[in-house]
């Protein structure tokens, strides 16, 4: 089973794709953990996508599409593996076709932009701890302090909404396009987040099991 997880930042798909590799014990890939531990253990293409971080520009898709390559060769993903961050655009899904990398199945995560918007600028994240929390969905007991450490909690900049909707233009522009890609292969699975994650979860195993 090679599976793709689609979806806006702030869908949940990290989340579903956790519950996917829990339940049939394929691992999940994301690509920004592929280039950090490919940096750490300076592998020489660890090293050309270090060049370009460095520098604060992308890492360009074929730089990014050979780590995926090596890491899929792994004997963890010999059962198959759930990719979630890539491809992020047409060319890098191209890329994965004219290798012979045959997936079956795209999970696409449904969320609208104004819940994700809610849902990410309402984080609040501890500046000593990292504990994590939300000021509808899990506020600490007393607002602005942690709960666990007593420091104080912070919207982060990534978690703004002015970057949230960049980020969400972006996905829209760069990514949704690969919705009608694997649509037209017949291997687009569209799941529609609930308010309830649980029902969320159990709709994705469904399709997952389709």
């Amino acid at each position: 089973m090679k599976l793709i997880m689609l979806g806006a930042p702030g869908a949940g798909k990290g989340t579903q794709a956790e519950i996917i590799s829990e339940k049939y014990g394929i691992p999940t890939i994301s690509t920004g953990n592929i280039i950090r531990e490919a940096i750490k253990n300076q592998t020489e293409m660890g090293k050309a996508a270090k060049v370009f971080i460095d520098k604060g520009q992308l890492v360009p898709d074929d730089v990014v599409i050979q780590l995926v390559v090596q890491r899929i060769a792994n004997d963890d993903c010999s059962n198959g593996f759930i990719l979630d961050g890539f491809p992020r655009t047409l060319p890098q899904a191209e890329a994965l076709d004219n290798m012979g990398i045959i997936i079956s199945k795209v999970i696409d995560l449904e969320v609208s932009d104004e819940n994700i918007t809610q849902r990410i600028s309402g984080r609040r994240v501890c500046e000593v701890c990292g504990a994590s929390y939300h000021i509808n969905y899990k506020p600490s007991q007393v607002e602005g302090i942690c709960d666990k450490c007593g420091g104080k909690t912070v919207l982060r900049d990534d978690d703004k909404p002015e970057t949230v909707l960049e980020r969400l233009r972006v996905y829209h522009k760069q990514t949704e396009p690969l919705k009608e890609y694997y649509s037209a292969q017949n291997k687009l699975y569209t799941v529609y987040g609930q308010e309830d994650v649980n029902d969320t979860s159990a709709m994705t195993l469904k399709a997952v099991e389709a």
